[in-house]
């Protein structure tokens, strides 16, 4: 590490959701632009970014070290205390050790800790401290508070405790210093016990956002967080100093106390963490005694081959060499437990009634699917390609979505939960954003503008997709002008560009779920939903994928609940009535596609596409699966010379095959 720089231990990113506001790239591009060997993440109470924290500065070439500020009651973290109790405390990872426990420290606090705040106690500190470093915190924490109410021996007595927990080489007195006279009060005190007890400083600054020119638009994120406007006298408000400062910064501010800042180069000198990306961490699937697993699936394979196909799974030795050949791939990739666990829970949803949807995307393409009931789509009829579900030239994990009864995707879920363990399987959160209109909405309030000025200003931004508002201002003239002449809105421009895409809350995912061989905590950390029911991951999708857990899309489907209250419906009158036999060449059935009268359909019920179906006169299966393909992506210029030349209107050639295969007259 140079001996001239300096590394920031105290740092929230916008997973310190509406606190912080740090962005991990420019965070990283900022560490670089100073010749940082090192930066620490310590968001509040949980370790949402950790992942996606690592990665971006190992790509920057910076060392991560993975923390939290955690929440620490007085009392026993599993009681409720009539009054909040609960202190600051920095948490470092020294090594794999340290991560483990961090992650089950702070699944804790989440899990059976919550209250208000996902609190941990010293008892369960104590059981869970190997690998891990501790720094006293900020103002909020436990030794500060007692020095702001001057009971310095309150103060002395705390830092004996946790210099216990840690041992003294682990456990560091952190300094901050915003030209506050609350920790100069403190500071007054804490190089005193640092020496009384052989403990080392810490120099920190408890960084909220990245550049001293971010504190406005931090101060209107705060307002957004507190439900308070700008012009509040009352509410909270940062100091403008807990920006990244640099290493010159630092050194300056703690030119007293020259060890407090080589200890931030010491301390990133010991955090060697690696994290062990791609290894599987999927669980076996228990198959009946005496069976293997590759065995047991060769066997309920051939089984389904002969129900799918009748007599011709006999002779047809094209059709026992494709499916010969798929669960081979699937052996030599070791995803024969995969296939097991989506088979067997479809299984179990079908025999007790629980309708299932007849399968889409990739896995489509494989016969294994299937004949396994894991789809209804038979491949081989529509020359659908297995590679796309599973490549063994590019090997990554089979990605089966399944559709399931809304009302009863959650018997599924509990089934799953039951033959893996409840703390195997978990929900998957996902983090709201402040998007483009959301944001300008949030920033009129708080700046004290009326709901009708946000909401005009709101609805000259377009409303389409992953819209920004720096193209909104450039799209749209209006929005423009209004920019340029009036100074309110310049400013709520300029504060909702600075806010625009942090992380604003956390929720769960509509159909992810994973499923661990082990306790989930083992390997990431846990919270609960927003009400406290269901346990969810506190990692998000593509952080598990990287991880190698087996992530599964459950999707509740309402149109299959009315598909299934229909049949029932109708069998009260033709009892014999099955959704298998009908028609797949019906012209009524077309003719409600070309009327646009698809509401209620699956995928066709926008206005969008209702509109482009009455157009394209449907008159085959093979024109719907088109007409999804071509406006799913949604290039309306394509649907259009589509439609064109479907009329003989004029002759298109696509560059690429796949497109011209699809857009091919049928």
């Amino acid at each position: 590490m140079p001996r001239d720089s300096f590394v920031h231990l105290h740092l929230h990113t916008e997973y310190s959701l509406l606190d912080g506001a740090v962005r991990m790239r420019e965070l990283m591009n900022e560490a670089v632009k100073m010749k940082m060997p090192a930066v620490a993440i310590t968001d509040h109470g949980n370790l949402f970014g950790a992942i996606d924290f690592y990665q971006c500065a190992k790509a920057a070439g910076i060392k991560p070290i993975i923390g939290c500020e955690a929440y620490i009651t007085s009392g026993s973290y599993k009681e409720k205390p009539s009054r909040d109790s609960t202190f600051h405390f920095t948490l470092l990872a020294e090594n794999e050790t340290g991560y483990r426990n961090l992650v089950k420290l702070i699944s804790a606090a989440h899990l059976d800790g919550f209250y208000y705040r996902p609190r941990i106690d010293k008892d369960l500190l104590a059981a869970h401290a190997d690998g891990l470093i501790g720094l006293s915190g900020c103002l909020a924490s436990e030794i500060n508070s007692a020095l702001q109410t001057d009971n310095v021996e309150k103060a002395q007595n705390l830092t004996a405790e946790y210099r216990d927990i840690f041992g003294p080489r682990n456990f560091f007195i952190e300094l901050h210093d915003h030209g506050m006279a609350e920790q100069k009060q403190c500071n007054a005190h804490l190089p005193k016990f640092a020496r009384e007890f052989g403990l080392g400083l810490v120099a920190a600054n408890d960084v909220h956002f990245l550049r001293r020119s971010d504190h406005k638009a931090h101060d209107v994120l705060l307002c957004i967080n507190t439900a308070t406007k700008i012009e509040d006298e009352q509410r909270m408000r940062y100091e403008p100093e807990l920006y990244f400062k640099s290493p010159a910064e630092m050194r300056e501010i703690f030119r007293d106390f020259p060890e407090a800042i080589t200890n931030t180069l010491e301390i990133a000198d010991r955090c060697n963490l690696e994290i062990e990306f791609g290894k599987s961490k999927y669980p076996e699937y228990p198959v009946p005694p005496g069976k293997t697993r590759e065995g047991y699936l060769r066997e309920l394979c051939y089984k389904g081959l002969h129900e799918r196909y009748g007599e011709r799974a006999a002779n047809d030795q094209e059709l026992i060499k494709r499916l010969d050949y798929e669960v081979d791939v699937l052996e030599k990739t070791g995803f024969v437990s995969y296939l097991l666990i989506v088979w067997d829970f479809i299984h179990f949803a079908r025999e007790r009634g629980i309708p299932v949807g007849p399968g889409r995307g990739s896995a489509a393409g494989s016969i294994v699917a299937y004949v396994l009931g894991i789809t209804d789509i038979d491949p081989l009829q529509y020359g659908l390609i297995f590679e796309r579900f599973l490549n063994p030239e590019r090997i990554s994990p089979p990605d089966i979505d399944v559709d399931f009864c809304e009302a009863r995707r959650g018997e599924v879920l509990e089934y799953v939960r039951q033959k893996y363990g409840e703390r195997r399987v978990a929900q998957i959160i996902t983090f709201g954003r402040l998007k483009a209109r959301s944001v300008v909405r949030d920033v009129a309030r708080v700046m004290g503008l009326s709901v009708r000025d946000g909401d005009r200003i709101a609805k000259m931004i377009p409303n389409e997709l992953n819209i920004t508002l720096n193209s909104s201002v450039e799209r749209n003239p209006e929005l423009k002008r209004a920019v340029a002449t009036e100074p309110q809105t310049k400013q709520l421009m300029e504060y909702a560009t600075a806010l625009e895409g942090l992380s604003r809350s956390a929720g769960v995912h509509a159909a992810g779920v994973v499923i661990s061989d082990r306790d989930l905590s083992d390997y990431v950390p846990l919270c609960r939903d927003v009400k406290g029911n269901d346990i969810v991951s506190q990692y998000s999708m593509n952080p598990l994928n990287d991880l190698g857990l087996l992530k599964m899309d459950f999707l509740g489907l309402k149109t299959l609940t009315v598909i299934e209250d229909t049949v029932t419906l109708i069998r009260k009158s033709a009892p014999d009535f099955s959704l298998k036999n009908i028609p797949l060449d019906d012209p009524a059935a077309f003719g409600l596609y070309n009327r646009g009268e698809t509401i209620g359909l699956f995928q066709m019920e926008s206005g969008g596409i209702t509109s482009v179906s009455k157009q394209f006169d449907v008159r085959k299966l093979d024109d719907i699966i088109a007409l999804i393909a071509l406006y799913r992506p949604g290039p309306m210029e394509l649907i259009g010379d589509y439609i064109k030349r479907k009329k003989g209107l004029t002759k298109i050639r696509y560059e690429h095959p796949l497109l011209e295969e699809i857009c091919a007259d049928t």
